[in-house]
């Protein structure tokens, strides 16, 4: 990360961001949504290939059980007793969030009025892993969907070099109950979600982040099916002083840098502070900004 004072011309290039739309992206993505719309497996083959350098074949697409049961040999063995408590967390909290159908009579008249709530059919979860793999999405996107009873959750993520998902990401999808995960990344896997394949079942509403590409290909099939939002660019901005601790800012940090692209900034009035952090975070893209007080910091972010 680069250190810089708040008064530092060049900042101006941060402050005068936008965050345009981008015609190059938008026109290839379009291309690989019709293809996918008119040439399915095909189409899913041919781009995985060119994008994940893999080679495969439409059986293969789905993940068996075969592999959802060896992602267990290749895990921490701490992580599904740890995971289980986090799905407790979870789900008490979306049980509280959960709406319930209503309906009352309207005394004017004796018309019944209300709102009825009813699960989708089918949705689709999409949970990236090319620059880091995001399993908390696993189980921030299935756990409400079983909660609210969705009959069928589709998940799909890009396979690394060989061929396979991360297996704390099976693991998680496995330990949800989801139904049936494919090896499929990229906006040719939004396309098999929204228009479906012979191999990909079409679903209701595609849910969870990823890059522009993912992202934008979101965008352009949205009203074909529904989608939770668009998730991007993510960035952070972090104010500190001389009593934070380091390592927690650090570890935000960090947690930021998974986002290709995004930014990470802290403004902090410690000098020390931003000299230490600097020492600790020389791959991460991003500033330390050194305010004169508090109050200036807050103004600047």
């Amino acid at each position: 990360m680069k250190l810089v004072r708040a008064n530092n011309k060049k900042l101006d290039k941060i402050y005068g961001r936008r965050f345009a739309r981008n015609r190059r992206v938008e026109d290839k993505v379009k291309q690989i949504l019709e293809d996918v719309r008119l040439f399915g497996d095909d189409a899913l083959i041919k781009y995985t290939k060119k994008f994940d350098k893999v080679k495969l074949s439409t059986r293969q697409l789905k993940v068996s059980e075969n592999e959802i049961s060896g992602a267990y040999q290749n895990i921490g063995q701490n992580f599904v007793s740890n995971l289980k408590t986090v799905i407790d967390n979870i789900n008490r909290f979306y049980r509280k969030t959960l709406k319930k159908s209503w309906k009352m009579k309207n005394i004017d008249g004796g018309v019944i009025v209300g709102e009825k709530y009813q699960p989708l059919e089918k949705i689709g979860i999409y949970i990236p892993a090319g620059t880091a793999p995001l399993v908390s999405t696993v189980y921030m996107t299935a756990l409400p969907a079983k909660m609210a009873g969705v009959k069928k959750i589709v998940l799909v993520s890009p396979p690394d070099q060989h061929g396979h998902i991360n297996p704390h990401i099976l693991v998680v999808a496995d330990l949800l109950k989801v139904d049936e995960i494919y090896r499929l990344g990229g906006a040719q896997a939004i396309g098999a979600l929204a228009y479906g394949t012979k191999t990909i079942p079409r679903v209701d509403k595609i849910v969870g982040p990823g890059n522009v590409y993912v992202s934008e290909a979101k965008r352009q099939v949205f009203g074909l099916v529904d989608i939770d939002m668009i998730a991007g660019p993510t960035e952070l901005v972090i104010i500190a002083n001389r009593h934070s601790e380091p390592k927690f800012i650090v570890a935000d940090l960090k947690a930021q840098a998974e986002h290709a692209g995004g930014m990470a900034i802290l403004i902090t009035n410690s000098r020390a502070l931003a000299k230490e952090i600097k020492s600790q975070t020389p791959d991460i893209n991003g500033f330390i900004i050194l305010a004169e007080n508090l109050e200036q910091a807050a103004d600047i972010s």
